[in-house]
């Protein structure tokens, strides 16, 4: 399907799933469950943008017009332990990252205070790690704490799998929110990593919300998983309730095993992300990595599909797209910047 068909509806009449969808979460106020979500999936290419239409009012009626911008912060690039096969980060992967030590206080604020004049709302501390050690999770709080006291941004980490102890330390220095991703779904998980488990993980994101810490919890489309593999993620992702949902596309990186992996087809990224707004009606849906490699210029539809929010300039090893345009974007399209 060409992307200007995406952009018009070739129907005369609404698509059926798309009716009870319609009704279901707008109507009823109900999340899509996994028999409507099966549906919508398997919709032909001409209703898919019947499909993001709806997917754009739920976004309006639940969340408003606030788009949530957010930069991360890559506090000690490459070295990490894990086997995650689309992440270049990875020590075992002959990749273009060259490893770099964790970043001192001073840096972590000075990367928030960039952050902050730039317009986001979020700043969110990313170290590759399994798990944070004692010394790593003590500078984190530090920088949390230097940066809750000087700049009015919610602040993230996202730091691997850790325990209630660890999580407790975060939330006492002032963490708003951690960042712990499924990924993709149980079944597909160990194609994906063999490291750690997606039991790891599911923990983890469980200890958060215990923790009274918001969860940021999303993952990546374009590994190979099948349709069925989204739908259940989602599911997963629906049972967890996270408060966000960052959606990434995988943008093969040289190096790794997914390296030679090729893009998602647009329709597919665009219906992932209604489908996604539609199984967590309330959720900040964001837009986030390798965005700019699958959709290109149709990256303000990928915004109308149901997302809330999106990443400005980096996604830790790839460049986005200048902030400017992605500002102008939201403006356009009608979003106000949260602040």
């Amino acid at each position: 399907m060409s992307n200007c068909a995406l952009m018009t509806d070739t129907l005369t009449s609404p698509h059926p799933s798309v009716v009870r969808a319609r009704e279901t979460v707008l109507g009823a106020g109900l999340p899509a469950g996994r028999a409507l979500l099966e549906e919508l999936m398997a919709l032909p290419p001409e209703a898919v943008p019947q499909l993001l239409a709806l997917a754009n009012d739920v976004r309006e009626r639940f969340c408003g017009a606030g788009a949530g911008v957010e930069v991360l912060f890559n506090a000690k690039k490459g070295g990490c332990s894990e086997d995650c096969n689309f992440c270049s980060q990875a020590a075992r992967y002959a990749s273009d990252v060259v490893a770099e030590p964790l970043h001192t206080v001073a840096s972590f604020v000075d990367a928030a205070r960039d952050a902050h004049r730039r317009g986001a709302w979020e700043f969110c501390i990313v170290v590759a790690v399994r798990g944070p050690s004692a010394k790593l999770l003590e500078r984190v709080c530090e920088a949390v704490v230097a940066i809750k006291a000087e700049l009015p941004l919610h602040v993230a980490v996202s730091l691997g799998i850790m325990d209630s102890d660890q999580l407790a330390q975060l939330r006492a220095a002032g963490t708003d929110k951690v960042n712990h991703n499924l990924e993709s779904s149980r079944r597909f998980f160990p194609r994906v990593c063999t490291t750690h488990t997606f039991d790891e993980r599911w923990a983890t994101c469980k200890a958060i919300k215990a923790a009274d810490l918001e969860l940021c919890c999303g993952g990546i489309i374009g590994m190979g998983e099948s349709p069925a593999d989204r739908i259940d993620f989602l599911m997963e992702l629906q049972e967890l309730e996270p408060q966000e949902v960052p959606v990434n596309f995988l943008n093969p990186r040289p190096g790794t095993p997914f390296g030679d992996r090729s893009t998602v087809e647009p329709t597919e990224a665009l219906r992932f992300v209604a489908l996604t707004r539609l199984a967590m009606p309330r959720a900040l849906v964001r837009f986030a990595g390798g965005r700019e490699i699958t959709l290109q210029g149709l990256q303000n539809l990928g915004m109308l599909s149901g997302a809330s929010g999106l990443i400005l300039g980096n996604y830790l090893t790839t460049e986005g797209q200048p902030d400017d345009r992605d500002l102008r974007m939201l403006e356009e399209l009608g979003f106000e910047v949260l602040a």
